[in-house]
C-alpha cells in the first residue's frame, strides 16, 4: 500500500501506523478528519477541530540510514514544511526540535517515532498537526495560529496534504546524496532556532 489514505476518524495516525507498519511502503501517508487521541512530545496532546487541519502521518523506510544520522528525518521533515508554508506566502521558522513557528506563533507540531532494525532505521514515523483552517482556538493555548489566519484564504484540506507530500518525496530523496544532504542541512540551519529555556 502507497500514496495517501484517508480516514473518518482514528486516535492517533502515528498509532494507526504502528499498527499496519508492515502493511506501509515507503512513502505512506495515514490522514484522518478527526483524531481522538493526537499526540505530541511527552504528555502533550494535539488540538484540531475535526475537518479543518492536517493531521497525518507520513511512513518513510530510508535505505540504509544509520540511526546515528536519524537527524535527517527532522531535516526533511522541518525543511518541507517550511518550503510547504514558503509556497503559501509564509515565512516559517523551525523550533528545535520539533513545531514550526511563524513570527512567535505556533503552526505545525511535529512528532518521529523510528523503528530500528540493528544500526539502521527501518522505518520512521513521521506525525504531523498543521494547522490549516483552525480559528477557535481555546484558551490554554499559549501562542497558535493557522495557514487560513496567516493568508485570510480557506483551504482544501484533502489538496493541501497532495501539494505537502510532493515537496516532502523531493526532500526525501536528497539525504541519498552528498550535496543534498548538504543543502538540506544548510536549510534547517538557516531556519532552526531554541527559545532561551531550552537551552
Amino acid at each position: 500500500m502507497s500514496g495517501i489514505k484517508w480516514f473518518a476518524e482514528l486516535d492517533s495516525t502515528n498509532n494507526e501506523a504502528r499498527r499496519t507498519l508492515d502493511a506501509l511502503d515507503n512513502f505512506s501517508v495515514l490522514a484522518t478528519e478527526s483524531q481522538t487521541a493526537g499526540r505530541g512530545q511527552g504528555e502533550h496532546t494535539w488540538y484540531a477541530t475535526p475537518g479543518r487541519n492536517l493531521t497525518f502521518t507520513v511512513v518513510l523506510r530510508p535505505r540504509l540510514l544509520p540511526a546515528r544520522d536519524g537527524i535527517l528525518i527532522t531535516h526533511i521533515t522541518t525543511v518541507s514544511l517550511v518550503k510547504y508554508l514558503e509556497y503559501h506566502g509564509v515565512q516559517a521558522r523551525i523550533k528545535w526540535p520539533n513545531d514550526i513557528w511563524v513570527g512567535d506563533k505556533k503552526i505545525c507540531g511535529i512528532l518521529i517515532e523510528n523503528v530500528l532494525d540493528g544500526q539502521y532505521v527501518q522505518a520512521s514515523i513521521i506525525g504531523i498537526g498543521l494547522n490549516i483552517n483552525e480559528e477557535g482556538w481555546p484558551d490554554y493555548l499559549p501562542n497558535p495560529v493557522s495557514l487560513s489566519e496567516l493568508t485570510g484564504r480557506k483551504y482544501d484540506i484533502h489538496a493541501e496534504l497532495e501539494t505537502f507530500y510532493k515537496i516532502f518525496c523531493r526532500h526525501a530523496e536528497m539525504i541519498y546524496g552528498e550535496d543534498g544532504r548538504r543543502l538540506l542541512q544548510e536549510e534547517f540551519g538557516k531556519r532552526v532556532f531554541r527559545l532561551p529555556e531550552a537551552l
